[in-house]
């Protein structure tokens, strides 16, 4: 999933798919660690997408933040 799809969610799909990306990446780990990934790559891909998404959620937050503040 893009940067773009993601800026497309409200904040609670967001927070939704946040979870859903972590709850992702443990599994990710937890098969790379049991030698039943054939990719290792989607550790890296996983976690970047769960990085856009945290990254979106936060510029969210603060741009509340700051139109709230004036």
């Amino acid at each position: 999933m893009n940067s773009q799809d993601l800026r497309q969610l409200d904040a609670a799909d967001l927070e939704a798919k946040i979870d859903a990306l972590r709850e992702d990446l443990f599994k990710v780990r937890f098969r790379h660690q049991t030698a039943q990934l054939a990719d290792s790559s989607e550790i890296r891909k996983t976690r970047r997408t769960l990085a856009r998404a945290m990254t979106i959620l936060t510029e969210r937050q603060r741009q509340a933040t700051a139109t709230s503040e004036v």
